[in-house]
């Protein structure tokens, strides 16, 4: 995953810097919120591309404290096999300030969740306070298998920051209205009533083995791509740069179009928002490939962690 350090960094840093790292629908008005504190209660319609969101830049300053916090204890760098039978004093320490740092993360995205004004932001809000809040609680009888906890966070939290970027950017703008829109979502049953989030997966789905088998062999298809410099601009693509840039739009475009159906299928409403999400923002980048910028590289970072969200949550069932 790369660690939280890495990811949350990137959450709306203000340099161009961060645009070499790999690791139209404007905000809804809400049509029947009623009462609800959730200013995303009247959006029940398809998922689509993230173009202004009021949260971003508050959920820029919440990532860059919480990395600072984990950085100074160097959480990155921790024994993720140590069960917490096993740990020295120091490293108890460690995981000691890191939950500290959880809870408050998870406080401030909980209020986000009620301020968006897109439900799917609303649900990855919800659910980075719900699986951080999930593995803060098992630190004190830290198994290494709970460490998938803690990677699903990671990634919601990336996904959260990309998305966010391509907003700052300008990328999610420039090629939104090109996407063509999404079906309507298959069913939206959740309650909102501000109560304590729930991790969005608590058992296995049959979408959950294919899902994992889909994600490796993207990233098997796509690894000569994956090798070039994201910081060069299309107009500066070496002859086979550009013919790998060309080759990877199909794969791309199929990869969208996969993770779409199985989302789908999910029977589980959040897993499918994730999914169609992320299908959305591959076909946005695939849009993007022919006059590539570095700021592209937001949509595909988007669905890439939102891709990652569900292999992670998935593997934290099994």
């Amino acid at each position: 995953m790369g660690g939280i350090i890495v990811a949350l960094v990137v959450a709306l840093a203000v340099t161009v810097t961060v645009l070499v790292m790999r690791t139209d629908s404007d905000a809804p008005t809400p049509a029947d919120g009623g009462d609800s504190e959730f200013a995303s209660a009247g959006d029940t319609g398809p998922v689509s591309i993230i173009t202004e969101d009021p949260t971003c830049d508050a959920w820029g300053r919440v990532g860059r404290d919480y990395a600072s916090s984990l950085g100074r204890v160097n959480w990155d760098t921790r024994d993720r096999s140590l069960p917490a039978a096993a740990w020295t004093a120091p490293q108890a320490s460690m995981y000691e300030a890191a939950q500290s740092a959880m809870t408050a993360a998870s406080n401030q995205a909980n209020n986000l969740s009620r301020q968006t004004p897109h439900r799917v932001m609303r649900k990855l809000y919800l659910q980075f306070n719900a699986y951080t809040t999930e593995f803060s609680k098992r630190i004190p009888d830290y198994q290494p298998d709970d460490d998938d906890f803690i990677a699903v966070s990671d990634a919601i939290g990336s996904a959260l920051s990309n998305i966010c970027s391509s907003v700052s950017f300008g990328s999610a703008k420039s090629v939104a209205p090109l996407v063509p829109a999404a079906n309507p979502p298959t069913k939206v049953d959740e309650q909102i009533d501000g109560g304590p989030s729930q991790v969005f997966l608590d058992q296995l789905v049959p979408a959950c083995s294919e899902w994992e088998t889909a994600a490796q062999e993207f990233s098997d298809e796509t690894a000569a791509w994956l090798a070039i410099d994201p910081a060069i601009s299309a107009a500066d693509w070496t002859p086979q740069q550009r013919s790998i840039n060309d080759a990877v739009v199909p794969i791309m475009t199929e990869s969208a179009d996969e993770v779409e159906e199985l989302s789908r299928r999910s029977e589980n409403s959040t897993f499918e928002d994730f999914g169609v999400l992320a299908a959305q923002y591959r076909r946005a980048f695939a849009l993007a490939v022919p006059s590539y910028t570095a700021a592209d590289g937001f949509l595909s970072q988007s669905a890439a962690f939102l891709v990652k969200t569900v292999v992670w949550a998935c593997k934290a069932v099994e």
